[in-house]
């Protein structure tokens, strides 16, 4: 019986082990929104980590989170790092490349609940009186992050709703201040 128990759960962790790895290599995540403000004013919401409160999808989800802002204070080499609660974990982000009003590229590493690196990108477009952002993040994943992938559905499922959030804050705190600058002139 105690045999029969054993080869029963020696197949079970086989078949998890197969599921595992035929999860993929890889994962990308894209959302997109147009914002009724300039390429320059959305840029620099993304450029200076200390704006990132005005429209990160984390940002108010640990009140008693600690950040840590280093290097410039905004372009290549800005740094930013939390710690937090459960929610939002620990880890940094470091820009990578800066370019102004078209694209920003971060490196963004999570130290907790387990480790992972990615890269997001911001690309900005003008249009018309507006800018199309695109927030992309891409990265690789290892044994644990296949293991994340079978049980949340992908990075897709684990973001793109955070993506969305944020992308919709940024809309909102960007067409407030250009709004607010026009009816200053």
């Amino acid at each position: 019986m105690l045999s029969k128990v054993l080869l029963v759960l020696g197949l079970l962790v086989a078949g998890l082990l197969v599921a595992v790895a035929l999860q993929p290599a890889s994962y990308r995540v894209v959302r997109s929104t147009t914002i009724n403000a300039a390429p320059e004013r959305v840029f620099n919401m993304v450029n200076d980590f200390r704006q990132w409160e005005h429209w990160s999808p984390w940002a108010k989800l640990d009140p008693q989170m600690k950040t840590i802002f280093a290097g410039p204070a905004s372009g290549n080499g800005a740094v930013y790092s939390w710690a937090g609660n459960d929610d939002v974990g620990e880890g940094r982000m470091t820009i990578l490349e800066s370019h102004p009003h078209e694209h920003i590229k971060v490196d963004l590493e999570f130290l907790k609940p387990f480790e992972s690196r990615s890269i997001t990108d911001f690309r900005f477009k003008g249009q018309g009186n507006g800018t199309q952002v695109d927030w992309i993040m891409t990265g690789e994943n290892d044994f644990m992050g296949k293991v994340f992938t079978l049980v949340t559905g992908g990075m897709d499922n684990a973001v793109g709703g955070d993506f969305e959030k944020g992308l919709a804050q940024m809309k909102t705190a960007a067409e407030s201040a250009a709004a607010a600058a026009t009816a200053a002139q």
